[in-house]
């Protein structure tokens, strides 16, 4: 991969034939797991401005009307996110000079806090071209990344790497867009969770050439007086920011069944499932229908993967050539936009199967000779970072490249949930129809239930840990890290869709550590310790939900830390605390964080509500904090069954949290930084 360095360029054709379409990804990961930044873009003509506010691209504003741009979200990484924005240049208006690639931080964060901030750059199949690399920021709170530019008719890349201390706003007006009240602006810019009717820039409202007409040296313009015979100006209208949107209650309506033998009837019926053909074929029909006819559904899915926003249609149980005898995919995706075709084929696998390297390889042949743009996995299993769930082999004499991209079971849940449940969709059909989709992929009998095996190693690590015989370097200790880290993934997914609000796993590694490397230490642990611990940050929970599964005990800790409130006394920091526990259950483990100590006194919630004094260090030690633990014994079989580990697991985080976690205050707001008197470009 090319590594380009701060402030310089390279031409895109010399980096891929593939370029006319290019995926850039902005990554940072955060030591505390809480960090995070909103990506923008601006589109600038010869002149470096904006042609019009709608040239700004953000979060509330992600796609053009062209295509040109689209900001495809967020992607969890091993220790933060990854920001992709896919851009066609071909479709970029031939005004428009400079694409500028910016990302900014809210509520006085700054991204001196993020470490290994980069920019990335891949052509139209996914396959990595460059990377730049960004040292220290400083304490910036909007960022440039890099352009892309002309020169000609070539598009070029230039790694940029400079920061605005006043923050989006004022890198926004910067170049040209036209902000209405700037406390208001700034607040609404670089504020994601705020009102969003802040949050449209106001429409330029006098013309460009009107404002730059001379006036003779000395004259005083006159005020420019409305014609009384002119029609009323309608207001320039401002982008909408937010719709209407049908969601379902989480509650069902009261059923008017005689009695509970009564089943309602289902669009997609589960009953006449025999066999994994059966169930594959099926959840893939169904899966793809509801893609093409709620397209708020089918673009949530897709956009990940490069497709463009446009028409869709799904096709199942296609043959396609492929030397003597023909290929059946388990089906095909296709988005039209502007006359281009984008097309996908897909790979289903139901229950427990795993995807067959071989097949997979020969789907991406044949994408390859057809000028297909991807083929896209789907499985119960869940994708990391660096371990690829299938090996294929690319030919790198063909011109055209194919992404190979996947998809679990539990995030296409995921995905549906939030839709219905949460953010919405256009109308009552389509909800009706991802309730009924969701209805489906949750049922016992359609083997899309998500990961639910830890693996063949499971048991052996188990007993090696009992009889204290397995040594650091074990492949099998290795094999259950990258199990555990699946499970963690899924949990997130699932708590995250029932809650509405991110969920993500927080993985603390040192600055520069591959995957590998990081879940070979973590394997070394489990040798040693006897243990497997994760961490997931919930939005608005104060402090990290710590997952901890000790083998040799058999007992599952899940537990979180909040920090003591900066004013008040100590007795009323425990009565407090323990009024916002009062739905929590009784045997909730509670322990005083004292400073310079091991450990303060700690007892359970229900000795401690008739007495919460109880909870003072008796040598007046300063207190930091309290620390909240549930325990309780985890699933003696490897698989999803009643008794198995991986339910345990999940439902032991989702009593955590809806029991104790979410009745705690939410994370203070950051402080904001103080206004600068004026803008100050910055290098990092």
């Amino acid at each position: 991969m090319y590594e380009l360095s701060k402030g310089a360029n390279v031409g895109l054709a010399a980096l891929s034939e593939n370029t006319d379409s290019v995926i850039v990804g902005l990554e940072w990961t955060s030591p505390t797991g809480e960090g995070d930044a909103d990506v923008s873009v601006l589109l600038l003509d010869a002149a470096g401005k904006v042609r019009s506010d709608a040239d700004f691209y953000f979060y509330n504003n992600p796609v053009a009307a062209d295509g040109s741009v689209q900001l495809l979200g967020k992607t969890p990484t091993g220790g933060g996110n990854v920001d992709r924005i896919s851009f066609d240049l071909t479709a970029v208006p031939p005004d428009v000079d400079r694409l500028v690639v910016a990302a900014s931080r809210y509520a006085g964060a700054h991204f001196g806090e993020l470490d290994d901030l980069r920019l990335t750059l891949a052509d139209g199949s996914g396959e990595g071209l460059l990377r730049f690399t960004i040292g220290d920021t400083g304490a910036v709170s909007a960022f440039i990344f890099g352009e892309i530019y002309r020169r000609g008719e070539e598009w070029k890349l230039r790694a940029v790497g400079q920061g605005y201390e006043a923050g989006l706003a004022a890198l926004a007006t910067d170049f040209g867009v036209d902000i209405e009240d700037d406390a208001a602006a700034e607040q609404a810019l670089d504020d994601e969770a705020g009102d969003e009717k802040a949050l449209a820039p106001t429409p330029v409202q006098e013309p460009a050439a009107e404002r730059e007409v001379m006036m003779p040296t000395g004259a005083v313009p006159a005020p420019r007086q409305p014609d009384p015979e002119a029609p009323p100006k309608k207001p320039t209208p401002r982008p909408r920011t937010a719709k209407k949107k049908v969601t379902l209650p989480k509650v069902a309506k009261k059923s008017l069944a005689e009695n509970d033998s009564w089943k309602e009837a289902r669009l997609f019926p589960v009953s006449v499932l025999k066999s994994d053909r059966d169930r594959e074929t099926r959840a893939t029909s169904v899966l793809l229908s509801v893609m093409a006819q709620v397209p708020e559904f089918g673009r949530r899915l897709t956009a990940a993967f490069g497709a463009p926003a446009g028409r869709m249609e799904t096709f199942a149980e296609v043959s396609l050539p492929h030397g003597d005898s023909p290929r059946r995919p388990d089906g095909v995706i296709r988005v039209e936009r502007a006359g281009k075709l984008w097309t996908a084929l897909v790979e289903t696998k139901t229950n427990g199967n795993a995807l067959k390297a071989e097949q997979v390889q020969a789907y991406m042949d044949i994408a390859a000779r057809r000028g297909y743009e991807a083929v896209i996995t789907l499985s119960n299993d869940v994708a990391l970072e660096g371990s690829p769930l299938v090996d294929v082999k690319i030919d790198g004499r063909r011109k055209h490249k194919v992404a190979l991209w996947h998809l679990s079971w539990a995030e296409v849940a995921y995905q549906a949930q939030m839709l219905i449940r949460h953010e919405g969709v256009s109308n009552m059909a389509h909800a009706w129809l991802l309730q009924e989709l969701l209805h489906y992929l949750q049922h016992e009998n359609s083997g899309c239930h998500g990961f639910q095996n830890m693996g063949a190693a499971w048991v052996p690590v188990r007993n090696g840990i009992d009889d204290e015989t397995l040594c650091q370097g074990d492949r099998r200790a290795l094999e259950v890290v990258e199990s555990w880290e699946r499970l963690i993934r899924q949990v997130c997914l699932r708590l995250g869709g029932e809650l509405g609000q991110k969920a993500l796993p927080v993985q603390r590694a040192k600055r520069g550590t591959a995957p590998a490397e990081r879940r070979a230490r973590l394997a070394d642990q489990l040798c040693l310790e006897g243990r497997l611990q994760a961490e997931l940050r919930v939005e608005n929970t104060p402090g990290v939900l710590v997952v901890t599964a000790d083998l040799r005990t058999g007992r599952l800790r899940t537990s979180i830390d909040i920090p003591a409130p900066p004013r008040g006394s100590p007795l009323i920091w425990t009565k407090r605390l323990v009024r916002r526990l009062a739905e929590a259950p009784a045997d909730l483990h509670v322990e005083t964080l004292v400073e310079g100590e091991t450990g303060g006194p700690r007892s359970t919630l229900e000795r401690l509500r008739p007495e919460p004094a109880d909870m003072l260090p008796k040598n007046g030690a300063r207190i930091t904090g309290f620390r909240l633990s549930l325990f309780k014994g985890m699933g003696s079989s490897r698989g999803n069954a009643e008794s198995g580990f991986i339910r345990s697991v999940d439902e032991a985080v989702h009593r955590f949290h809806t029991t104790v976690a979410a009745h705690l205050d939410p994370a203070p707001p950051r402080r904001p930084a103080p206004e600068p008197e004026a803008l100050t470009p910055t290098s990092p």
